[in-house]
């Protein structure tokens, strides 16, 4: 099967020589969610952009759903929700959905049947006559995932789609997008709020500078940072070979790796000494991490500190 996304060489340039793209190649799976990160003003939203041909790219190559960039079929196949989007706020909900399903050329009675489907996929079926400016941030991002998915796209673009949300309407926009890839639906999201992300994210890129830093699944840019956790108490002991920190809540041991093995011998010393063993478990790299090792590549290729604005938007 075809990328989703194939994208190779991403160059953009704004007027007075801003580069807010200096060669960005990456490729986005079918059915994954792909987090594209990155500090404000790394180039994420240029990217997302020159996808859905709002901007023009200075030189690219690649494909969208198996064909080039900017082909207007494939475009109706893809669900696009800016960031900061707007809707007219004497609109209502309703009307908002009918005039963005005209410009995709949906039928009337097709649209009929999606705009109720969707505002109940959202949670906003109860608001569809109230106007959009009677709206919270957090109630405006559904309804704009409703448009995004009205003509019932085979990609969805969201940038940015939590950002000035609640934590109750994040957490709805997140099972919402989980919802989304179990149906089948390929999903890349701009967003630079890594928590956000933990959960959901199967594919990654880390953009930097304009360039890309870090690119793969989360399972194998993760693999050679894994580590088991043994945490216990009620028991003083002296550890020269592992890492063990001691807190409120006990000693905790850190032991670098993936076998399980490396957990053993410190578990059987612990029981033996009449310890009691609160806590073992494996964990990964978190995406904090991986982004905080994505900047510091991105530091020892470029000689300086990454961070922020070469292009205009994030």
């Amino acid at each position: 099967m075809p990328a989703a996304i194939q994208i190779n060489d991403v160059h953009k340039t704004f007027r007075r020589g801003v580069k807010a793209l200096r060669g960005v190649s990456m490729q986005v799976d079918p059915g994954q969610v792909f987090c594209l990160l990155g500090p404000n003003g790394a180039g994420k939203s240029t990217l997302v952009k020159i996808l859905m041909t709002v901007i023009h790219a200075s030189k690219i190559s690649g494909t969208v759903l198996g064909k080039p960039i900017g082909h207007k079929p494939t475009l109706k196949r893809v669900g696009y929700l800016p960031e900061r989007h707007r809707f007219p706020k004497y609109m209502t909900a309703e009307q908002a959905l009918h005039f963005y399903g005209g410009l995709v050329c949906m039928r009337r009675k097709h649209r009929l049947l999606r705009i109720q489907q969707m505002l109940d996929l959202v949670g906003m079926s109860s608001w569809r006559k109230h106007k959009v400016g009677t709206f919270s941030k957090g109630m405006q991002q559904r309804v704009g995932l409703a448009q995004a998915l009205l003509h019932d796209p085979e990609l969805l673009l969201l940038d940015e789609p939590t950002d000035g949300v609640d934590p109750v309407g994040r957490r709805a926009i997140r099972d919402l997008i989980l919802h989304l890839r179990s149906e089948g639906r390929t999903i890349l999201i701009n967003s630079h709020i890594l928590a956000e992300l933990e959960s959901i994210c199967d594919q990654l890129a880390v953009v930097v500078k304009g360039r890309v830093s870090l690119e793969g699944t989360v399972e194998d840019l993760t693999r050679g940072e894994r580590r088991w956790i043994v945490q216990y108490r009620n028991v003083d002991l002296e550890w020269e070979d592992v890492a063990a920190e001691s807190g409120p809540a006990g000693v905790r041991i850190t032991l670098p790796g993936e076998d399980a093995g490396l957990a053993q011998p410190i578990i059987d010393r612990i029981r033996a000494a009449g310890g009691t063993i609160t806590k073992v478990s494996q964990e990964r790299e978190s995406l904090e991490d991986l982004f905080m090792r994505a900047l510091e590549l991105a530091e020892d290729r470029d000689g300086a500190t990454p961070g922020a604005a070469q292009g205009r938007d994030a």
